[in-house]
């Protein structure tokens, strides 16, 4: 998917390091709910998928060393990953139940169908811009928020967000464009090495 950004390298190179925890920070706010909401996609309840977070995001401190940016994309190589621990999940909790790989694998096979790989890209886009958004909402007035969420977010007219914030409809459009101009510039920047 062309258009879907890439973890920028610089985050990559940082995760090596297990003592940067700003870097770990980033990486978790980041990845932590597209790996749960991945999970709970595939039919894991609330705690499972907790857990099934956790235990991604363990085996990607373990391994992060071993990701090579000239095979593919980080997002790719941690979906990859998280489909795994997916499957070693299932069957684990399987095992404990006095089932087994098969039926562990039959689990696996009743989950929805999914096309795993865009689903988990749309996640991580959606992620990504509410992480942004979380980062540059402070910048903004409420006003000029809520003129943006309004319109960009829950998709109203720029009449029905002017109505409802008491401003002219060209203050809507105007907060929107600023605020738009600004997500824009941080998702990039987020992107940048």
């Amino acid at each position: 998917m062309a258009d879907v950004p890439a973890t920028r390298a610089s985050l990559l190179v940082r995760l090596r390091d297990r003592q940067d925890e700003a870097a770990w920070s980033e990486f978790v706010r980041l990845y932590a709910p597209v790996v749960y909401r991945f999970a709970r996609g595939r039919g894991l309840q609330d705690a499972d998928a907790a857990d099934l977070t956790q235990e991604v995001l363990r085996s990607v401190s373990a391994s992060v060393g071993a990701f090579d940016p000239r095979l593919g994309l980080f997002r790719s190589w941690l979906f990859t990953l998280a489909h795994r621990r997916l499957y070693d999940f299932v069957q684990r909790r399987q095992h404990q139940d006095g089932g087994g790989t098969v039926v562990a694998t039959q689990v696996l096979d009743a989950m929805p169908a999914k096309n795993d790989q865009a689903d988990w890209d749309k996640e991580y886009e959606r992620q990504l811009f509410q992480f942004a958004a979380e980062l540059i909402r402070p910048t903004f007035t409420e006003t000029t928020w809520q003129a943006f969420h309004l319109t960009a977010v829950d998709g109203q007219s720029g009449q029905e967000a002017a109505q409802e914030l008491g401003i002219s409809v060209a203050a809507v459009y105007l907060a929107k464009s600023r605020v738009m101009v600004r997500l824009k510039a941080e998702i990039a920047r987020l992107q940048m090495e």
